[in-house]
This record gives structure tokens, sequence and C-alpha cells, in this order.
């Protein structure tokens, strides 16, 4: 049974998450005005963030190298799907498609998530999680603020549900991981794998891979490559991969896909922030709506462990007290 504390931990975790993860844009935003493919930018950011990880990945499995083994094949699906897939799907769906456009196909990952805890885990989505989603995903419209008047390219549809794909199988691999498998080990291996894919993409001549080592524009100042590259690889990498899949652990698959939504209302704050891009009322009342949908699935979740409660016996109850 999860206890109030951890799903209070959990919950931090994922918006701790949320917030490293949308700072990517801005950071990478510099990178590329600068000359850097999209593509080169994913590598150094998961790449650096792999060998950061690698030393306390191996510590942390002092003894335990077999639950290493009987994880690999989750470990290296985690980074091809995860990390991996998720970007290069993401990045080709730009190609083709508005921005906008590719992030709201790329999040219907989360409806993917609900999809698969009903028809693999038997757990049907009740009234509560439907509203949270419809909220949450209606909200998701707003914050991108799409006009609908953008023609959809078919390629750049099935780039962007590819990415969808991606980050429902982050989500549904980071909860469901073998416990004893730390999750240092699933963040370091899987963005190793992650970024191994990708330079091979790109060394076949499948994405471009170009980067230019000058000074870059960030947050209106002239500065170091070096400066965008470490953001990347140590606050949007290795800080929000290590606490989305530990509080993916904690919430389930399902509650964290939904607390990852707020990456995209965190993402606009930042980029106001750093960047001087004010959001629009408009977006403003959709990361309401993207709130409210999380409040209203972490309500079901709430009610479920209450059920869950009520139903065990009470010598149960006072064991777990």
């Amino acid at each position: 049974m999860q206890k109030p504390s951890a799903a209070g931990s959990g919950l931090g975790l994922a918006l701790l998450s949320a917030v490293t993860f949308a700072t990517s844009g801005t950071f990478a935003r510099s990178l590329i005005d600068a000359g850097w493919s999209a593509p080169s930018a994913v590598i150094a950011r998961v790449g650096i963030a792999a060998l950061v990880l690698a030393l306390p990945a191996a510590l942390s499995l002092r003894g335990r190298w077999p639950v290493l083994r009987r994880n690999l094949g989750v470990v290296g699906l985690f980074g091809l799907l995860g990390v991996a897939l998720a970007q290069v799907c993401f990045f080709n769906a730009v190609r083709y498609l508005p921005v906008g456009v590719a992030l709201l196909l790329e999040y219907l990952g989360i409806i993917l998530v609900v999809a698969w805890t009903w028809l693999v885990h038997k757990q049907r989505p009740r009234r509560l999680t439907v509203a949270g989603a419809v909220a949450a995903l209606a909200g998701l419209v707003f914050v991108l603020d799409l006009t609908g008047a953008a023609r959809l390219d078919v390629l750049g549809v099935l780039w962007g549900l590819g990415a969808a794909v991606g980050l429902a199988g982050y989500y549904v691999l980071a909860g469901r991981v073998d416990t004893q498998l730390p999750s240092v080990v699933l963040a370091s291996g899987g963005m190793g794998v992650g970024a191994a894919a990708l330079a091979v993409l790109g060394l076949v001549g499948v994405l471009p891979l170009h980067a230019v080592f000058v000074e870059v524009s960030f947050g209106g100042r002239q500065t170091s490559w070096l400066v965008p590259v470490a953001g990347l690889s140590l606050v949007a990498a290795v800080v929000a991969y290590l606490t989305g899949i530990a509080g993916a652990r904690i919430l389930g698959p399902r509650l964290s896909s939904f607390v990852g939504l707020t990456e995209v209302m965190f993402a606009v704050l930042i980029a106001w922030l750093v960047l001087g891009e004010l959001p629009k009322v408009v977006q403003l009342f959709g990361g309401v709506l993207i709130v409210a949908g999380v409040a209203l699935v972490r309500l079901d979740e709430l009610r479920r462990t209450q059920v869950a409660t009520d139903a065990l016996p009470e010598p149960l109850l006072a064991a777990d007290r």
C-alpha cells in the first residue's frame, strides 16, 4: 500500500523532473541558433549524462551485478524507446509539422499509457481519470496556442505518433522496472543506449550531425557553448531522468505521466524568464487546466488506494502501520 508520505515524495520528484526537462528547450535553443543540429544537441545531452552517471551506477550495483544482467533487455528497451525513439521521432516530426502540433502528437503518449494500463493490467480508467485526461489534453492545446490553421502532413503525423509511443514507453518502463534495479542504473544505461543509437543513425546519414564550438547567445548574453551543453546534460538529463524514474516508481506510470504534462507549462514559464517570451493569457489558462487534470487523476489514485485499504483485514492494516 502506498503511504501518503511516499506519494507526496513521488509527486515532488515527478514535478522536479518536469521542471528540469522543461529547461531543455531553452538550453538547446542557443546551440541550435549557433549552428548545432538538433540530433547533435540531443547526443551531447544524453551522452554526457550517461557518462556522469556511470560511476554512481556502478557503485550502486556493487555486489548486485546479476540484477543488471537480468534487466539488460529492459534497460536497452528504455534507451531505445524512452530516449532515442521519442527524440528522433519528435525532431523528424518538426521537419513536417509546426512544433506545437508535433508536441501535441508526442503527448498523446499520455493517453497510450492509460490505454496500456487498461488493456494489459486490466486497470480500467474511472471517470475522474477520464476527466483528468480530457482536461489535461485540453490544457495542453491552450498552452501550445494551436490555431488549427496548419495543414497536417501525413508523414509528419506518423513521426509524431512514433514520438508518442516513445514517450509512453518511457513512463511504462520507468514505472514497471525491477525494483531491485537502482534508478541511476536505468537512467545511465538507458541514456547510453539512446546516445549510441542516435550516433549510429547519424553516422549512416539518417540524422544530420554537426556542431560548432563557438560562443553562443544565452539569456541575452554571449557565453561559451559549454554553458548550454552543461545545462542540457546535467540539469535537463541527469536530474530530469533520475527524478523522473524515481517518481514513476512511486506514483506508477499513469499518474507520473500526467504530472509530466506540466513540463509544457514549465517550459513556457522558463522561456518567459530566460528568453523574454511572455506567455499569453490563453497559455496561462491552459496551464490551469493541466494542473486541474493532474489533480483529478491524483484524486482518483487516492480513492483507489482508500478502497484497497478499506478492503484489507484489520490485522494486515496493523502490520502495515
